[in-house]
This record gives structure tokens, C-alpha cells and sequence, in this order.
């Protein structure tokens, strides 16, 4: 926002206002108060009113000593305004002239008897504010003296009533008393003031901590009040939510309208446990976590949203771990029966004793050994794994360097295999071996489908970000016969296949790497024939566990 060009000031900085709260304004309102004592004393003295004992002694002096007054605070409201001179310059000056002014007002009022000497009662508690305690006792002093010396001129010329120097001892007694309190209180205050201040320096500097701190976490965080109203999102909350847009102040049941059902529930029985739920296809798996801020009734609610990929990648890893020491010792008391009987059915297949009959069954002796010794090879594979090393990858190069292997080593012709990344400067997060062992099997498995089918290899590789949830993706499309619905829920199944000679374990292997990757493999129909695996990445921004 622009400010007005009429504005005479510039907007003040947080520590120029305060220096404004501690020196001009309170400058500013003892002129003030100067100025409406000027004009009442002026307009007295002009208006001839006889007020007794104001201007008794020389009415034409308290005339010439009013208006001067007055004409100093209006000159004194410009330079304050203006702040030309300096605040010292102006504070001395000012204390200076209530002194000369007002001992002038009390001589022609008849001296100390008429009363006006205690205005410097006021003058010195304003002076005394906003001065050092030594200038402050330095004009008691000065008033102190100026009130004897008054009276000592009245005894002198002997004017009448005469002088009273008990009265002027006393009210200059007061006087010191008056500036040594002022500026006792003015310390007390700027102490307490410059206190208040650090103290709200630290809490903003908490604010800010606190706020980054939450923005920064791994872990979603949402406030909302009764009425289900965002009032706080996090950085991960906001991704784990699909990026919604100006998500503060929206009705969680429009942006989410799954968590919104899961906050009622717990709303009506707390102790409910919380189950898992996922905001979109392309989003993981989320744990939502509530407590109530406050007791009221009314009160708001903080929501934790927790990504349960982590959790299953570590529960993945302990997996792994007590496969692999079951099959370590499975694989040696089955490859070695296994291997026993493969051979005695090769020699027995040699025997030219055999009939037609009998060699058929020695064939099937030897095919299904080997599918057992490939089930045992891709298990082993499976537990000897290494743990995931993510990188950051260029998806669109890799993909390029990938059908380039895939090409040479199945000798298939640039147009029966068609990639597309959009962007092209898509990155994904990856363990960049473990990824290569994914898509090769889930291409090789795409060019055996679609030949099948079409007669040639076809294959299409395509990549980008999903517009929901702004995580990459690759998806796998052959042009196969597709997967029968009735067996995409067991598809992912270890020892599921719908092949007489497959092992069942390649699409359990596969979806196993993605999520110890963080990543997740699904399967997606395609109308008119055809299967598209998708490899949803995790989000590169997010830190992964390794």
C-alpha cells in the first residue's frame, strides 16, 4: 500500500516509535498544556476581568507576559511538528521560559501570596520526565532561587503586602521534591517500558522460531475452530493435502472432505482409534492425530497428519530382514532335493528305454524344476536386497538411457517404444539400480503382453507431476489383453499369477522396492485392451528415511 503524498511524515520504524512515545509526544503534551494555560491567562488579561489576585500588582505586565507566553507555545507547536532544533534544544528552552514566564505572571500578581508560583510545580514534573535526574534538580534549583530572589526584589523595593519567605521556602522545597519524583518515575517507567519492549522483541522472535519450526516439519499440522475453519496449515500438511489453494480460513469438509469425516468421528468418541485414509489416488497413505486446544466447548482443534510411508518402509525393512533369515536356511533345504531331482529326471530322459510317453513326463519334471528354482532364485533376491539409497534423478535422461538398454537388449526398433515426460525437467527420488530393476520388469512383462496380442513389441513411457498432488509419476502402458478384474486385488500378491509358467513374484517384487523407496506401484485399466502400471514417487521435497 502506498502512502498519500500529502503525508507530511514517513511512516515510523518500530524503535523510532518508540523513541517518539518517550521524547516528542510527551514534549508535545506539556505544550499543550502550556498553551491552554498561555490562552486562559491572556484571555484574563484582554478581557479585563477582574480575577483577583491575577495581574493585582501590574496588570500591563501580566498582559505582555500572558501573550508573550502564549505566542511562545504556538511557535513551540511548529517546532515540535518540525522537530527543528533538536529535543534538547527545544526541552531546555521550554523549561527555561516557563520559569522566566511564570515568575513573571507571580511578580505582577502581588509574588509568591498569589499562587501562580506553584505552576512550576507542573513544569518541573514534565521537565523532570523527560530530562537526566542532575538537569532535572539543576531547574528545581533554578525555579528554587528565582521564587527567593523574587521576594528578596519585594522586600527590597518594599511593595506591599510584603514578602513571605516561608511560603517560598516551602514551595521551593516542593519543587525539588516534585523533579526528583518525576524523575524517579519517568526512570522507573522507561525501564519498565524498555522491559515491555525486549519482552515483546522475544516473543515475536518466539513467534517467528515457532512458526518456522512448524512450517519446517516433517509432520502435517492444522488448526481448525468449531466451526472446522482453517486457521493454520503447515508446508507438509498442504502437500500431503494436494496443494490446495488459499487453503486459510476454507471449511475443512471442502478441502478435505475425508479428514473433515475422521475429526467427527473423534469428536464424538475420542477414544476412538483413528484409521487411515488418502486424500487422493496419487496420495499416500495418511494417519490423522487430534487434540482439543482448550476446554471450552468451543474450542478449536490441532490435527497431526502423519505420512505412513515412512513407517511402512521401516516396517518393510524388518520384513526383509526376517525373510531373509528364514530363506537363507529354506533355500538350503530345497535347492539341494531340488537340484537332486532335476538331474535324475536330465538322466532319465537320457534312457532309451523311454517312450513317448515317458519323456513327456521327464520334460515336466524339468520345467516345473526350474520354475521352483526360479521361485527360490527371486526370494533370495528378495532378502539379500540392499537397503535404499535414494537419489534425486532427472526422470526424462534416465528414461532416455533406459530404452536405449531395453531396445539393444530385447533388438527392438525406436518405434515400438514411445516416452514422454512432461515437464521435461521433472525429478524424481530414487534408488537409481532398484528403479532399473522395477521398470525392466515391468517393461519386459508390457513387451511379452503386447506381443502376444498385436504381434509386435509395443511399449509407451510416459512421466511427468500430478496436477493434484504434485508428485512425479511414471506409468508403464502395454497393449496386452489387460489384467481380469477379478484378479487386480491379487495382483500385488506374492505367488499370484495368472500364468501356467510364471512365479508370481515379480509384481510383488517390484511394488516391494517402490515402497521401500518411499514410492507406490498401482495398477490402472486401460479402456479397449491394454494395463498402465504407475510408479507414484514420493515428493522430492519431502526428506525420506534411508
Amino acid at each position: 500500500m502506498s502512502n498519500n503524498s500529502h503525508t507530511p511524515f514517513r511512516p515510523l520504524s518500530a524503535n523510532a516509535e518508540a523513541v517518539y512515545r518517550q521524547t516528542w509526544k510527551p514534549l508535545g503534551l506539556l505544550n499543550g498544556y502550556r498553551l491552554a494555560l498561555a490562552i486562559l491567562l491572556t484571555i484574563v488579561a484582554l478581557a479585563d476581568i477582574e480575577w483577583r489576585p491575577l495581574g493585582e500588582r501590574d496588570p500591563h505586565l501580566f498582559m505582555m507576559a500572558g501573550l508573550s507566553y502564549a505566542l511562545f507555545a504556538l511557535l513551540c507547536v511548529v517546532s515540535i511538528r518540525a522537530r527543528k532544533p533538536g529535543f534538547r534544544w527545544q526541552l531546555h528552552a521550554q523549561i527555561f521560559a516557563d520559569i522566566v514566564c511564570i515568575l513573571a505572571l507571580t511578580y505582577a500578581s502581588g509574588g509568591i501570596r498569589s499562587g501562580l508560583g506553584t505552576l512550576l510545580i507542573i513544569t518541573l514534573a514534565g521537565g523532570g520526565m523527560l530530562m537526566s535526574g542532575r538537569m532535572a534538580i539543576l531547574y528545581a534549583a533554578i525555579s528554587t532561587l528565582a521564587v527567593l530572589g523574587e521576594e528578596a526584589y519585594m522586600l527590597i523595593s518594599g511593595a506591599p503586602p510584603g514578602p513571605s519567605f516561608t511560603h517560598a521556602g516551602l514551595l521551593g522545597g516542593t519543587f525539588f521534591l516534585t523533579a526528583i519524583l518525576a524523575w524517579l518515575l519517568a526512570k522507573r517507567a522507561r525501564e519498565s517500558e524498555a522491559l515491555a519492549a525486549q519482552r515483546g522483541v522475544d516473543l515475536a522472535n518466539m513467534q517467528q522460531l515457532t512458526e518456522y519450526v512448524i512450517q519446517r516439519m516433517q509432520t502435517g499440522v492444522i488448526v481448525v475452530d468449531a466451526q472446522q475453519r482453517i486457521h493454520l496449515i503447515n508446508e507438509s500438511a498442504w502437500h500431503l493435502l494436494g496443494t490446495p489453494a488459499d487453503p486459510i480460513q476454507q471449511n475443512l469438509t471442502h478441502l478435505a472432505p475425508e479428514l473433515a469425516r475422521h475429526l467427527n468421528l473423534w469428536q464424538e468418541n475420542p477414544d476412538r482409534e483413528t484409521q487411515l485414509f488418502r486424500p487422493n489416488s496419487a496420495s499416500p497413505d495418511l494417519l490423522p492425530r487430534f487434540a482439543k486446544l482448550g476446554q471450552a466447548s468451543q474450542s478449536g482443534t490441532l490435527i497431526f497428519l502423519e505420512d505412513t510411508t515412512a513407517l511402512a518402509q521401516q516396517a518393510q525393512q524388518l520384513k526383509l530382514a526376517s525373510l531373509g533369515r528364514l530363506t537363507a536356511s529354506i533355500a538350503h533345504e530345497i535347492r539341494n532335493p531340488l537340484g537332486a531331482i532335476s538331474h535324475a529326471g536330465q538322466l532319465l530322459a537320457e534312457s532309451p528305454q523311454l517312450g513317448t510317453s515317458d519323456l513327456r513326463l521327464t520334460e515336466i519334471i524339468r520345467n516345473h524344476s526350474q520354475r521352483m528354482n526360479a521361485i527360490v532364485e527371486n526370494v533370495l533376491q528378495l532378502s539379500r536386497r540392499q537397503r535404499a539409497r535414494p537419489e534425486e534423478l532427472a526422470l526424462k535422461p534416465w528414461l532416455e538411457e533406459f530404452v536405449m538398454d531395453l531396445r539393444r537388449t530385447h533388438n527392438i526398433s525406436a518405434d515400438h517404444i514411445h516416452t514422454e515426460v512432461t515437464p521435461a525437467d521433472t525429478h524424481v527420488r530414487m534408488d537409481p539400480s532398484q528403479l532399473h530393476q522395477i521398470v525392466w520388469n515391468l517393461c519386459h512383462n508390457g513387451l511379452r503382453y503386447s506381443l502376444a496380442r498385436l504381434g509386435v513389441p509395443r511399449l509407451e513411457l510416459r512421466g511427468g507431476t500430478n496436477a493434484d498432488s504434485l508428485h512425479p509419476y511414471l506409468d508403464i502402458i502395454d497393449f496386452g489383453h489387460g489384467v481380469p478384474p477379478e484378479a487386480e486385488t491379487h495382483l500385488f500378491e506374492p505367488f499370484f499369477t495368472t500364468e501356467n509358467t510364471g512365479t508370481g513374484l515379480g509384481l510383488y517384487l517390484s511394488r516391494e522396492l517402490c515402497e521401500s523407496n518411499q514410492a507406490r506401484l498401482h495398477y490402472i485399466a486401460v479402456p479397449g485392451g491394454g494395463s498402465c502400471f504407475r510408479i507414484t514417487f514420493a515428493d522430492p521435497r519431502r526428506k525420506q528415511l534411508t
